[in-house]
């Protein structure tokens, strides 16, 4: 394959492709490693390729996370820190995968992942889209709030209520919403609660 259609395949797909995606197009490893060598591609993450020239996005970590582990979804802090209900940086990716799936094990960028229950895994998972043909998975602002609540011992109960009361100010807030998806999690009473007292 001549180095044009390469660039070509990858614009197609948004920017950013993974290697086997290009192999499998009809290219050669050498192919891909002279783009890699000679500046036209950047490695994201192993087995993750980017035009140089591609548009830069505060969220390409994001981005080559979710092409590693597709079946994945951004959660909890790296999620809330997304929809802007946080100021807190993380220092990993985190994701989640359903209980019984494959656990990825990515080392860059840095990832933490998480195991949700498998029945409940889809709710609240949303593909959002971060640019022309870059797709990200991702918790809902609804579930990234709930799961915060519901496992607040474990990432820090300031941190979840802080996310709670930034939603409830921001324009897209659903209380009503953001109850009928925690009791369906099984944290319906907690946010239920915590929700009561921010409408006080």
């Amino acid at each position: 394959m001549k180095d044009a259609e390469i660039l070509n395949f990858a614009l197609a797909a948004g920017g950013t492709v993974s290697a086997g995606d290009v192999i499998a197009s009809g290219a050669r490893w050498e192919d891909l490693y002279r783009l890699r060598d000679s500046g036209n591609l950047v490695v994201i993450s192993r087995g993750i390729y980017r035009l140089a020239d591609a548009p830069a996005r505060t969220e390409v970590d994001l981005l080559a996370v979710c092409r590693r582990a597709p079946k994945a979804m951004i959660c909890l802090s790296s999620a809330a820190s997304y929809w802007d209900l946080t100021d807190e940086i993380p220092v990993a990716i985190e994701i989640a995968v359903p209980r019984g799936a494959h656990r990825p094990q990515i080392s860059f960028p840095p990832v933490k992942v998480h195991l949700f229950a498998a029945s409940s895994f889809e709710l609240g998972r949303v593909e959002h889209t971060i640019g022309p043909g870059e797709v990200i998975s991702i918790s809902s602002a609804e579930r990234t709030v709930v799961d915060l609540m519901r496992l607040a011992p474990q990432v820090g109960r300031d941190q979840a209520l802080h996310a709670l009361s930034r939603y409830m100010r921001s324009d897209c807030a659903d209380p009503a919403k953001l109850v009928a998806l925690a009791r369906r999690l099984r944290a319906g009473r907690s946010v239920a609660t915590a929700v009561e007292t921010l409408l006080a």
